[in-house]
């Protein structure tokens, strides 16, 4: 029986378990850094099938091979955390973890790196190289655990990587790829504002902090735009802006914290030098003492040509020519591009929309999957697994 029959068939007999595992999960999230049960529960139903794993050297997550014991090695890898977001699905699976929630997909993506890799260790020693599942804590959070992961040694003779993520713009067994670079750099900005504080009807005698946090969030992103080249996409949104705790007192401390994100690679090596200079400028005239807390987060994915093309036909052939959907480049930072510093590989955008139904958005605690993904993206990763094996790609 050729080796992609048998994954084939292996994952119809899993399809029912995985969806089971799934939503197990989803009601189950855990923060990044605290992946505790979900490393467990990979790790438990590796073991029960036969599959070498250990921990990785992080506080969470864990790494297995099937096929060989040495020799070139292809990783697939997926992400372990969840969002501290209320879960808002009213699904019978629903988060029983209050205000934590797998708003990203990310219960997908495990699910479904577990079910390839139990499909690939079905194949024994036909499976021709070793193959590296890598599940991976901390992606939600900067600069993400994927260089936790890179310094434990999980791309020590690695070919290719690959991964999947969520798309719930697209429908359930279509496909988004694009060469290049397919998300953004992305960072964390903090800023905390000090000043003297008093009445409301005195604001000549203090320095009027929450004035000078309005003029610090809405000011920012505009002088940004003026400094950058506009084709580096640069942007700074917030997402924390807190000052004050009653309407007639002028509070003495404020924060306001959120992302710095742009498409372009030479500008993120130079964001946060000129956004740490644009702070101070801009609230220089209201006396205020700022502390910038800036944290580089990642760059952006991009791409490898050859890992590309490999994906984009064994989507065609596994979903069909017209369910693989060109995708643009997206804002959104994914620690996968840690892993692509290294070597070659490329990640896929997942169709998670029923066709018809309602479109949603990552990291709200909404945030609905169509079932029938987690099973298109174990054979999407299995069968990419196999190709890279049996020799379809030439990788450097």
């Amino acid at each position: 029986m050729e080796p992609d029959v048998v994954i084939s068939e292996a994952l119809d007999r899993l399809d029912p378990e995985l969806v089971d595992i799934r939503r197990d999960l989803h009601a189950h999230p855990e923060l990044s850094w605290h992946e505790e049960r979900t490393t467990e529960l990979v790790a438990k139903r590796l073991a029960d099938a036969g599959v070498r794993s250990r921990p990785l050297a992080a506080t969470t997550g864990l790494v297995a091979e099937v096929g060989p014991e040495d020799g070139p090695t292809v990783v697939l890898r997926a992400d372990l955390d969840a969002l501290p977001v209320p879960d808002r699905t009213g699904l019978p699976w629903a988060s029983t973890v209050a205000d934590v929630a797998h708003a990203c997909g990310h219960d997908v993506h495990t699910t479904a790196l577990l079910g390839a890799g139990l499909a690939l260790a079905s194949l024994g020693d036909r499976l021709e190289h070793r193959v590296r599942l890598v599940f991976q804590p901390a992606e939600e959070v900067m600069p993400g655990g994927a260089r936790s992961a890179v310094a434990d040694g999980v791309l020590d003779d690695v070919v290719a990587i690959f991964c999947v993520h969520c798309d719930p713009g697209v429908d359930v067994g279509s496909i988004g790829l694009r060469e290049g670079p397919i998300t953004g750099a992305a960072d964390s900005l903090s800023v905390r504002l000090g000043g003297h504080g008093g009445h409301t009807s005195r604001p000549h005698l203090t320095q009027d902090l929450t004035f000078a946090l309005g003029k610090l969030v809405t000011e920012l992103p505009a002088a940004l735009s003026r400094r950058f080249d506009p084709r580096a996409g640069a942007s700074v949104v917030w997402g924390v802006v807190q000052a004050g705790a009653a309407m007639n007192v002028i509070p003495s401390v404020g924060r306001a914290a959120g992302t710095v994100r742009m498409l372009d690679a030479v500008a993120w090596a130079e964001a946060e030098e000129l956004i740490r200079e644009l702070v101070a400028q801009l609230l220089l005239p209201y006396g205020v003492t700022a502390e910038v807390d800036y944290v580089r987060g990642v760059p952006p994915v991009v791409n490898a040509p050859a890992e590309t093309a490999l994906l984009n036909r064994v989507a065609a052939d596994l979903l069909g020519a017209d369910q693989v959907k060109s995708t643009r480049q997206s804002l959104g930072g994914e620690d996968f591009a840690w892993y692509l510093e290294q070597v070659p590989g490329a990640m896929a955008r997942l169709g998670t929309r029923t066709p018809g139904g309602a479109t949603y958005d990552l990291h709200q605690g909404n945030l609905a999957v169509d079932e029938r993904a987690t099973g298109v993206a174990a054979r999407l990763l299995a069968r990419t697994a196999l190709a890279v094996s049996s020799g379809s790609v030439q990788t450097s």
